[in-house]
């Protein structure tokens, strides 16, 4: 026990304690919640995660001599949390619609049963995360795993059936005792048996991600904008659509304007791989910018390390994080609180290490247990000050991601979304994924792909021409050129994410939308080349239906549909 020296907003100096670095302390007479973030001499630094308003000097310190930890184990999916696991629908009915002051509560039912069928006999051998049985959740089974720090043995006695999380599962001879609940500190990593190379894309249902830059499960990316440009609906729609078996959402810092509208539409939303709510395989962590600026740097380790646990069992899990700026902001005011020697625009000198650190602990690996492999992808927004990719966040983020999402101010104010620069924007893991796009889609997909990057290319070139002397001055196949890459951003690059039907497009889909405007191309492209004036071609109203392509549920009869109208218009312009 010790005492408070000096209060610094969140940050509280505590003398005549034995502590060590990231102890968990409550503060004050209240109780509250933090983290011993430094050590000089008998003077202990305390990151608070509440507000500290009427702390004096003099209130004890309790040091708990334990890590900052999460729980976890069925009753995770569906949740809502703060940065701190804390449940905020308990918390409300608790305290009310703003939370009390020192009050906390589990982060897993500790009185709901779970039915227990376990997967091990009396005499069997378990390990670190071997199964030892699964128990009904909202989205299948949750597998009951032997803890990452577990010593493992001989199975002595198995308990199924109706038990609560906290209750005794699975008895070891070395008088070990394992519950469907499992504690980890959030700042560690959970091990992993191996790591495996990234060849299995994350299909996002988004045309520009999974066509030009396409991620892979387990793999790393950056959605950079500035205000306005649709960070958080690019978010959202990778949460909603994205083919992840669990999808961890953080909010870190964001307006709670933003985060209603999550919280809201989860519930209700219908989720398109299981017919059910996308709620039922959602985490949602919402540590909004009027929270408790310390909060907010831990909600990012709080949402990794759920995400690992459910990798661990063989799942694959797609994490958002809204927004990593925010983050770095909250970083930066404790290292100011802390008097370190400031870096660039004020952040530590450490944000480049931690960045690295968060963006690390994604990736596809065996789980210890013999399991299918499992995955944590890492998809994190940066709030650039004034759309300035130059300044540390974005920079250090780039360094060590291998997805960079460039969100364009100009493309947003012309209305065209995802507002994704294609000629910033990159992908690293596109030749790894490139095999199985064409084994699972078409042999076509990567040639049809380098086809609209050339076109997009040549495109850019023309329009800064057409900025010079006009479109007219144009030769003709260039003007052409135009038009058909104006169709590629128009039908194949804008994407609704209002729309029922536009704001998923499956890969086939995806495909057969290039391969139709390409086809347009290749027949427009001839009838020039056969004497056909370019104003005719321009005008042909199979063009301009292409985008009905987008929209249609039926998009397979469509296409059939315009590819019989697209022949009869072509053959008539030969004659």
């Amino acid at each position: 026990m010790g005492e408070i020296y000096k209060v610094a907003g969140p940050v509280v100096i505590a003398t005549d304690m034995d502590a060590q670095m990231y102890d968990v302390v409550h503060v004050g007479e209240e109780g509250l919640m933090g983290e011993v973030i430094q050590i000089e001499g008998e003077k202990s630094y305390i990151q608070v995660y509440e507000d500290t308003t009427g702390v004096k000097p003099g209130e004890p310190v309790e040091n708990t001599e334990e890590p900052l930890s999460v729980e976890l184990g069925p009753g995770l999916l569906t949740s809502i949390y703060d940065g701190l696991q804390r449940p905020l629908p308990e918390l409300q009915e608790m305290t009310g619609d703003f939370i009390a002051r020192g009050e906390d509560a589990p982060g897993i039912d500790e009185e709901k049963e779970y039915d227990f069928r376990p997967t091990v006999e009396e005499g069997d051998e378990v390990e670190q995360g071997d199964v030892v049985g699964k128990v009904d959740v909202e989205y299948g089974d949750h597998k009951v795993m032997v803890p990452p720090d577990s010593e493992g043995g001989e199975v002595a006695d198995v308990r199924s059936g109706d038990h609560t999380v906290t209750d005794t599962v699975v008895e070891l001879e070395n008088g070990e005792e394992i519950q469907m609940r499992q504690e980890w500190p959030i700042r560690d990593a959970r091990p992993a048996q191996d790591d495996l190379r990234p060849e299995v894309p994350l299909v996002t249902g988004q045309r520009v991600l999974d066509g030009l830059f396409p991620i892979a499960k387990g793999g790393t990316a950056a959605v950079p904008g500035g205000f306005g440009t649709g960070k958080t609906v690019t978010q959202q729609s990778l949460a909603k659509f994205s083919d992840a078996d669990i999808i961890v959402y953080i909010g870190c810092g964001e307006r709670g304007n933003e985060m209603t509208e999550v919280l809201e539409e989860f519930p209700e939303l219908e989720d398109p791989q299981t017919g059910d709510k996308i709620i039922n395989r959602t985490v949602l962590i919402a540590n909004t910018s009027n929270m408790p600026v310390a909060a907010r740097e831990a909600s990012i380790y709080t949402g990794v390390t759920i995400a690992e646990y459910f990798r661990d069992m063989g799942l694959d899990v797609a994490l958002m994080a809204d927004s990593t700026s925010r983050w770095a902001e909250a970083m930066r005011e404790i290292s100011a609180r802390l008097e370190e020697m400031p870096g660039e625009r004020g952040y530590p000198a450490y944000l480049a290490s931690r960045l690295a650190e968060f963006y690390e602990r994604a990736g596809r690996v065996d789980p210890l247990a013999d399991e299918d492999p499992g995955s944590v992808s890492i998809i994190g927004a940066v709030s650039p000050p004034g759309g300035d990719f130059s300044e540390p966040v974005t920079q250090n983020t780039l360094r060590v991601v291998k997805n960079f999402w460039a969100l364009d101010k100009d493309l947003a104010e012309k209305r065209h979304f995802p507002s994704i620069n294609w000629d910033d924007s990159y992908s690293g893991y596109e030749d790894m994924l490139a095999d199985y796009f064409k084994e699972e889609v078409d042999d076509d997909w990567s040639d049809n792909i380098q086809r609209m990057k050339d076109l997009l290319q040549k495109d850019g070139e023309l329009q800064e021409t057409v900025q010079l002397v006009g479109k007219d001055a144009l030769p003709e196949r260039e003007r052409l050129t135009l038009e058909i890459g104006t169709l590629i951003k128009q039908f194949y690059l804008q994407q609704n994410a209002f729309h029922p039907v536009d704001q998923y497009s499956s890969p086939q889909k995806t495909f057969d939308i290039l391969e139709l405007i390409l086809d347009w191309g290749d027949n427009a492209y001839q009838a020039l080349e056969d004497g056909a004036a370019v104003q005719d071609i321009v005008s042909l109203a199979s063009k301009n239906r292409i985008s009905e392509v987008k929209t249609a549920d039926d998009y397979e009869d469509k296409i059939n549909e315009l590819r019989d109208q697209m022949d009869e218009e072509f053959s008539e312009l030969e004659r």
